[in-house]
């Protein structure tokens, strides 16, 4: 399943040289940078860290609230997290699966060069659009 969410981030600006970044949806999840930039890539990892944990554990995600205006030194903006693309670039440790093939096609992947574990890795990936 494809878990696409977007919530509000409140930026503010604090100590003349770095933001703050808090979700008010989400109590816990805040983070900051050294810059706007900084500070927006940062709010996008720790937006998705914190749905990939509140998935993994079973919690209740309620929608994210409506747009508002944003008080003085304080910026909103949406921030987007796919917690399946997030899943996958943090999971990268590879598994073993035994697979069974009739015995002619294993000797003709063999005799092509065909990396079966690769191609295996690909059609899954292809068949579950990822």
């Amino acid at each position: 399943m494809h878990r696409n969410y977007i919530f509000p981030a409140e930026f503010e600006f604090v100590d003349g040289c770095r933001y703050s970044v808090r979700f008010p949806d989400l109590p816990g999840c805040f983070t900051q940078g050294d810059s706007l930039e900084e500070a927006f890539r940062m709010a996008k990892d720790v937006l998705a860290l914190m749905l990939t944990a509140m998935e993994d554990d079973g919690d209740y995600i309620k929608p994210p609230t409506i747009p508002y205006a944003a008080s003085d030194n304080v910026i909103v903006s949406y921030i987007e997290a796919d917690t399946n693309a997030y899943r996958r670039s943090i999971n990268t440790k590879a598994v073993r699966r035994m697979v069974s093939l009739p015995e002619w096609l294993n000797l003709r992947a063999e005799q092509e060069g065909v990396n079966v574990s690769q191609l295996l890795q690909e059609a899954l990936k292809a068949r579950l659009g990822v």
